[in-house]
């Protein structure tokens, strides 16, 4: 088996000093906040994958997204009736520069942007609260595509997104979101591309005071996915919990990329993300990143991060990063394990006369279920469910 095993736990404390962890021990223009961000398209050099941002990304696989120039084809969007105070409407490019939250971090989503021939831009009016999810389904013909999706949340208003792709693709994205004074979104984006799909997506959300943001990634098809998420908690109060769960199987590449910047004081974050692999050439990649600035007095932030092994030759990479620039602070913890199969589950469940196969099943399903009721839409929790067996199903198919 070619993962190691390690678990790193480390408990939330509230420092006496200023106190640096990870990245904040590398030089300064290391800093996870001090990487470069532009539409201008120059800024960004063709990565060779010895970057730090894509050391462990597919760069081969990538190679298509880092071309500047047109492309042809686009995605299919199908989207439900939008309810009184939701519009969906299409910005220019310049429009689309002027609204976004952020400029691009990485030169796929610089090139989604430039290409992208403008933007999408989902808008809640203020003050409204939409009891039903929006939900948007994205298909691919097999062409490459470029997008640029607006979410704009106006003040005290409450919303369900939840974004799915289809198909197949060569991909890339940046998506915009921006959360309202006292607003609360819940932020789906699902990946059940067909097993040849390409994906490089960029989603950049900014929190407004008392904000609160919800968001969920599910990463289950696609050959290569790779999902940087960055959440900047820009005005006091805000808070954000970020869920994601993937399944990698063989011949699979999945990366999940996420910088939470803590910027004012007295806000909260949780990031909780767990995957699945099998198959020899399973991979995953999870990078956390949590930046606490000087200003960010009585931050509250944890992240963890847990990788099941279900067959030998996966492999699973697992770095979380702390930054902390002040002392004055509830506190600041993460944990990382990976691990294969637990053995004396199994164990208990055959002593029953529980199957082999309906013991994996059972150990997988647990592994998940909390993370799945963390979603909160309902449909969405009984379809993941029901994927998460069909893969299941695909490793015992797979195993005989």
């Amino acid at each position: 088996m070619t993962t190691t095993d390690l678990t790193t736990d480390h408990s939330r404390a509230t420092a006496d000093e200023a106190h640096s962890h990870g990245l904040a021990s590398t030089p300064p223009n290391a800093s996870r906040a001090d990487r470069p961000k532009s539409f201008e398209l120059d800024v960004f050099p063709v990565p060779s994958g010895r970057e730090e941002q894509w050391r462990f990304s597919a760069v081969r696989d990538l190679a298509p997204l880092f071309v500047d120039q047109p492309v042809d084809g686009s995605l299919a969007w199908s989207i439900d009736a939008l309810p009184a105070g939701v519009r969906l409407t299409e910005v220019s490019v310049a429009d689309a520069r002027e609204r976004s939250v952020s400029e691009p971090g990485d030169r796929a989503s610089a090139i989604a942007a430039a290409h992208s021939g403008g933007a999408r831009a989902l808008t809640v009016a203020p003050g409204s609260v939409i009891d039903k999810p929006i939900t948007i389904t994205m298909h691919g013909d097999g062409s490459e595509a470029r997008g640029h999706l607006l979410v704009e949340v106006g003040a005290n208003a409450e919303v369900s997104v939840v974004i799915e792709r289809t198909g197949s693709a060569t991909y890339s994205e940046f998506i915009s979101v921006d959360v309202g004074q006292n607003a609360g979104l819940n932020l789906v984006l699902l990946q059940t591309w067909e097993d040849d799909a390409v994906h490089s997506g960029e989603v950049h959300a900014k929190l407004s005071r008392d904000a609160r943001l919800r968001g969920s990634v599910v990463t289950l098809g696609g050959k290569v996915v790779r999902l940087n998420t960055t959440a900047s908690l820009a005005g006091e109060g805000s808070s954000v919990d970020l869920f994601g769960l993937y399944f990698a199987d063989s011949g699979q590449h999945q990366e999940h990329q996420l910088f939470v910047d803590h910027m004012v004081p007295n806000c909260r974050s949780r990031v909780t993300y767990k995957g699945a692999l099998a198959g020899a050439s399973a991979r995953t990649v999870w990078i956390g990143d949590v930046l606490i600035r000087k200003e960010a007095e009585g931050t509250d932030t944890y992240e963890l991060n847990r990788n099941l092994v279900l067959t030998d030759g996966a492999r699973a990479d697992s770095v979380p990063n702390l930054e902390i620039e002040t002392g004055l602070i509830d506190g600041a913890g993460h944990a990382s394990a990976t691990g294969r199969f637990d053995e004396e589950q199994m164990f208990y469940l055959r002593s029953r006369g529980i199957s082999e196969s309906e013991a994996r099943k059972l150990v997988v399903r647990g592994f998940f279920a909390d993370l799945i009721q963390e979603i909160g839409v309902p449909e969405v929790e009984k379809g993941l469910m029901n994927a998460i067996e069909l893969e299941l199903d695909m490793v015992e198919a797979d195993d005989e």
